[in-house]
């Protein structure tokens, strides 16, 4: 039974991202270019997933009113049919690298070939530019989902429903990243989905993990700051691990928006030049 939603979760990504792929390449209204259609793809890809997760989380949440007894079957099914989209991302984010690196005119010698040891250059880039989001995947493939299977027993659907919901950012994060792909930084919806992504970061990454220890306080008659003093260690060593690269990805957020927001100094006028110097016909 395990396998089921693996397979279909290994079916179901890679083939909507070729099936957005070629469509974006081959509409002949859009006619994109390979390294945009993957780009964008591998956005959209990202967007579903976490709608789906998001959607899924939601449903686990709301109905389990135990929050440490009651299960949903939608619980351990999506986990399970999320594993090969981590895997798959992991390949897509590679794609989307390899293709802004040829863009910019990297990838090839004046010759038209690929310098030597040019793939290698590429992926080493690639890991270090994008080591933290490589990590979180494999540590969601080999870490976590073993635990959420084995380890919790059937117990926790609830927290685990609210883990899935952090992925309501994630649909923000993407567009926001498309909206910079193609210029438009400065235009009101990317100030708008700046907002957005920047209060949903907040809310369901950032006080996901005060929250789920609120609720277990409730559930328990602790105060707030007791419950750490009252779970076990790897507990709050696990939550910690988890919270660290919310808090760093954040704090970049944070920082795009201070960029994005803050009022654009004027740039200095030119010297004007003596009437006719510049008159006549030009190129």
């Amino acid at each position: 039974m395990m396998l089921s939603p693996m397979v279909a979760g290994g079916v179901v990504f890679p083939g909507l991202f070729l099936l957005s792929k070629n469509t974006l390449q081959r509409l002949p209204q859009l006619r994109w270019e390979e390294a945009d259609a993957v780009i964008v793809s591998a956005r959209l890809v990202s967007s579903v997933q976490a709608i789906m997760a998001s959607t899924a989380g939601y449903i686990v949440s709301t109905s389990c009113k135990h929050i440490i007894d009651d299960q949903h079957w939608l619980s351990s099914a999506y986990t399970q049919f999320a594993v090969p989209y981590f895997i798959y991302d992991i390949y897509a984010m590679f794609l989307c690298h390899w293709h802004k690196h040829q863009v910019k005119g990297h990838g090839k010698d004046e010759g038209g070939a690929g310098p030597p040891g040019g793939t290698w250059a590429v992926a080493r880039g690639y890991l270090h530019k994008e080591f933290l989001m490589v990590l979180h995947h494999a540590v969601m493939v080999l870490v976590c989902f073993p635990l959420s299977v084995v380890w919790r027993q059937g117990k926790g659907d609830f927290f685990l429903g609210c883990m899935l919901m952090a992925e309501v950012s994630t649909p923000f994060v993407c567009l926001g990243k498309i909206l910079i792909q193609y210029k438009q930084q400065h235009t009101l919806l990317h100030k708008v989905n700046g907002t957005l992504m920047l209060l949903s970061f907040l809310c369901c990454r950032v006080l996901l993990f005060p929250y789920l220890y609120w609720a277990y306080g409730q559930h328990a008659g602790l105060p707030l700051l007791s419950v750490p003093l009252n779970i076990p260690v790897h507990v709050n060593l696990g939550a910690a691990l988890l919270l660290a690269p919310q808090l760093y990805w954040f704090f970049l957020i944070c920082r795009g928006a201070c960029r994005l927001f803050r009022p654009r100094r004027p740039a200095p006028s030119a010297p004007r030049q003596p009437p006719g110097l510049h008159d006549g016909p030009r190129d």
